[in-house]
């Protein structure tokens, strides 16, 4: 089940877990079965053992992000967040859809990223 409270608690968890690496902080952010779709037509990292590992394939090292976020829609199925990353040298838009379980584990999660265009 899906509420405002549960989506803030996996977005403060998932930053956690973006600044740690740290295994155990990334398998509880995400159900037994989840679906990760790093794109939207990706193939999905299928299953928490899968999730950590893919993710600490392509990790950012801690400190070397700053992420502003918000919900734009909150239903008892989903949450769609729209967010902003800044890197040293680049800048993102993310648009994230995210359904959780009623432990409060992600059971599936998708993110679009853009990358801003630098300005000259």
């Amino acid at each position: 089940m899906t509420s405002l409270d549960a989506v803030t608690a996996w977005v403060a968890n998932y930053r956690k877990a973006w600044e740690s690496n740290d295994p155990r902080h990334i398998a509880d952010l995400f159900a037994s079965d989840a679906a990760y779709f790093t794109e939207p037509y990706a193939k999905p990292w299928l299953g928490r053992a899968a999730i950590v590992e893919q993710w600490l394939k392509i990790k950012d090292d801690p400190g070397t992000t700053t992420f502003e976020w918000h919900p734009v829609l909150v239903t008892e199925d989903l949450a769609i967040i729209e967010a902003t990353t800044h890197y040293p040298d680049d800048t993102y838009s993310n648009l994230w859809v995210l359904r959780l379980d009623n432990l409060g584990q992600a059971r599936q999660f998708t993110e679009w990223w853009m990358k801003h265009p630098h300005d000259k």
